[in-house]
């Protein structure tokens, strides 16, 4: 039986935490990640003035301890009504994460912000998210609806790549795309290369100047992303136009890959201007949950369909899938 208050709530904790992934961003985008000095307090204190750049910081932990809440609640309610096995494994890989990501976040203090550390902080926190977006997924009545709505399986396109596989990959360069813009970020790079979409008046930099490498490289792969999130659109509309949960998130995820284009060249023009640079991040955020989204429907409903084959009739939605 469909849990809608379950459902609910993890879509609201989904949220909560595009929301702490917007205010991490701004503590990067505004410098801000040692204004506080100490942890777990502030300046010795539960609730600093927030005053400068305090509010940023202290802001970002005073979001970050909301949603840790909201992940126990979420574990534990999944637990005590959740059915399948997978989904309330998600709930305790949420809670660990979000833990993890707690003591992440204190060792970038108190360690004075080491990149590997803060590289690992920020990766950290896109897993979290993509944990309790799945949640969220996994847990709505439209998941659970009669395996009657599965559609047929086309394994290739006339390309030879299943669009299993393709969405797997596309998740996959997201991911890679976000962890060299987060190594990008906090190794001071960001304006490494200051034009664009030039660099430095010309396809290819100069290699040899500080930054330029790893800032190239998010270039390329950002690239190499937009090109598949193409790819993938059209494959899914050419074989599933008319299956609402494959084209939705294709087609949604060709519009925010273009926004992310323009919030990364806005970031440029603007020398890091605080707004797009965060929006940026938060924009990556929502790429890569949008990606896995349809990565697990694509991957899920077509293996069931496959499968069963012809007895896939009368089965449960936990027969066919989490």
């Amino acid at each position: 039986m469909d849990n809608i208050w379950l459902h609910r709530y993890a879509v609201f904790t989904a949220t909560c935490t595009g929301l702490l992934v917007f205010a991490g961003g701004l503590v990067t985008s505004t410098d801000s990640g040692l204004s506080v000095p100490d942890w777990p307090l502030s300046y010795g204190m539960l609730m600093p003035p927030m005053v400068g750049n305090v509010r940023f910081e202290h802001g970002h932990r005073m979001v970050a301890t909301f949603v840790g809440m909201l992940t126990v609640i979420l574990a534990f309610w999944l637990q005590r009504r959740e059915s399948r096995p997978v989904v309330k494994r998600l709930g305790w890989f949420a809670l660990l994460a979000v833990v993890a990501q707690g003591l992440l976040g204190g060792l970038t203090v108190l360690l004075l912000l080491p990149t590997q550390i803060s590289v690992a902080h920020a990766c950290l926190g896109q897993t979290f998210f993509c944990l309790v977006v799945s949640v969220a997924l996994l847990t709505s009545p439209a998941w659970r609806r009669d395996v009657s709505n599965l559609v047929p399986v086309n394994k290739t396109g006339g390309d030879g790549f299943d669009l299993r596989t393709l969405t797997l990959l596309l998740t996959a360069s997201v991911y890679v795309q976000l962890f060299l813009g987060a190594w990008m970020r906090h190794s001071g790079a960001g304006l490494a290369i200051p034009d664009f979409p030039l660099a430095y008046g010309g396809l290819l930099p100069p290699f040899g100047v500080a930054g330029v490498p790893i800032h190239f490289a998010h270039r390329f792969v950002g690239f190499v992303v937009a090109a598949m999130a193409l790819w993938v659109a059209v494959r899914t509309l050419r074989g599933y136009k008319d299956v609402a949960p494959f084209a939705r998130p294709a087609v949604l995820l060709v519009t925010l890959v273009l926004c992310q284009v323009l919030l990364g060249a806005f970031t440029i023009w603007t020398a890091k201007g605080v707004l797009p640079t965060t929006f940026h991040v938060l924009n990556g955020a929502i790429i890569l949950a949008t990606s896995l989204v349809l990565t697990i429907r694509v991957r899920v409903r077509l293996a069931a369909k496959e499968t069963t084959s012809s007895n896939w009739q009368g089965m449960t939605p936990e027969q066919v899938g989490p």
